[in-house]
């Protein structure tokens, strides 16, 4: 029997076509590591803890008040309200909640809607590199030509830690662009790195989707997760809303990845465009938590500084652990993940090092080569990423192990 079809674009794109076989993905193959061999994983990023109260709480008396059958497939009004409110509150982003605002299965499904909807064979989509595997899987499905920017790493030779430095050349960004390019995917807070774009940076992308009137969509999942300078939306610079799809949801911020509740806000013509495909693929879902997170979303400010406090103490305990231990790091400006360059301890091949870690040490991690095409890294071929989002037990747990197992590699 033939199966062959356009799914095998999206696995070939992914790096999980081989032979004629499809694969797991390295998350699925190092979560089954992790139970196989009983190691702690540092891989996967699901974080540990449980929601807010306020949110729990609300998805629990949903539930009870009956809210269990299909949502509009645009979502609760409720819900995209709070998203508006919420754009507008902390962007000074204003969209109608009526026309630009829709609810989706998550991120996921809002990016590969918004990718199926309005790219075609042939047009040139623009992500960064390393990217979140599903960009290069749903390009192919939707048979465009995937271009990358390089993240870019240097030692921070000024400190003492010899941290690794990330960035993102202004001048690679423009020349991306071509006549051909349809989409640019701008992924800040960015996975798997924890960088977050510069404002020039930002710049130059709508400076170019203007001059080749391309689209901007966002994925702006660890958006409210910030170490730092906060987050700057690409739909808030000059010239920018009415060509940006912007993309979030609660899975992040509320430690809810199950629940799978996301968003879109654009103009009304573009979430038309999206509606056009997403209501072919789930059409609505999550009728209990769509109340639940317009809750969350309504939280004061002092709500989302608390949760990005804790994550920044966690990040700092892996990243000076991992320093400590003989690991070259990056300080990661936001998000779940930090890049752990094992090079120094002697092992420049992250990909064979994933696979042994977790008989070695009991510590499950994720090569970054998983985030480039072909596997390909270069210079990041000795770069593993780790996920501090665990409970400080977990972490600390793993911190002891790894030191155990560098200790006759220093």
């Amino acid at each position: 029997m033939e199966t062959t079809g356009p799914w095998t674009r999206a696995a070939a794109a992914a790096g999980l076509l081989k032979d004629g076989q499809a694969h797991p993905s390295v998350f699925a193959q190092m979560s089954a590591r992790a139970l196989a061999h009983g190691a702690l994983n540092l891989g996967q990023g699901f974080p540990d803890d449980p929601p807010p109260t306020a949110v729990a709480e609300a998805a629990i008396e949903a539930i009870r008040q009956g809210h269990n059958q299909y949502p509009p497939g645009i979502g609760e009004a409720g819900l995209r309200e709070a998203v508006a409110e919420h754009q507008a509150r902390w962007y000074g982003l204003h969209w109608d909640p009526a026309s630009e605002v829709l609810v989706t299965t998550g991120a996921t499904e809002a990016l590969a809607a918004t990718i199926l909807a309005l790219v075609a064979p042939g047009d040139e989509v623009i992500t960064l590199e390393p990217f979140y595997d599903q960009y290069a899987a749903i390009i192919a499905l939707a048979g465009g030509v995937h271009r990358t920017v390089p993240v870019t790493s240097r030692t921070d030779a000024g400190t003492a830690s010899d941290d690794l430095v990330l960035d993102v050349s202004t001048d690679a960004l423009r020349r991306a662009f071509s006549e051909r390019t349809r989409l640019v995917l701008v992924n800040t807070p960015h996975n798997p790195t924890g960088l977050m774009l510069r404002e020039e940076a930002l710049q130059a992308i709508v400076d170019e989707a203007v001059r080749h009137d391309a689209l901007i969509a966002t994925d702006e999942v660890y958006e409210h997760l910030t170490f730092g300078t906060a987050h700057q939306p690409i739909a808030a610079l000059p010239g920018a809303q009415d060509r940006t799809i912007s993309i979030s949801s609660a899975g992040k911020t509320f430690s809810v990845t199950g629940w799978k509740i996301g968003w879109i806000t654009a103009r009304a013509e573009l979430i038309t465009a999206v509606i056009g495909t997403k209501q072919w693929l789930t059409y609505s879902s999550g009728a209990p938590f769509q109340p639940a997170v317009a809750v969350g979303l309504g939280m004061p400010s002092s709500a989302f500084e608390d949760l990005a406090a804790e994550l920044r103490e966690r990040r700092d305990l892996l990243t000076d652990g991992l320093r400590e231990i003989g690991f070259r790091v990056s300080v990661p400006a936001a998000g779940y993940f930090t890049v752990a360059d094992a090079g120094p301890l002697g092992e420049p091949d992250a990909d064979l090092l994933a696979q042994r870690l977790p008989t070695e040490a009991g510590v499950v991690a994720i090569p970054l080569s998983a985030f480039y095409r072909d596997g390909d890294a270069g210079e990041a071929s000795g770069h593993l990423r780790m996920a501090f989002c665990k409970s400080r037990s977990t972490l600390e747990q793993a911190l002891e192990q790894l030191d155990a197992w560098a200790t006759p590699r220093r």
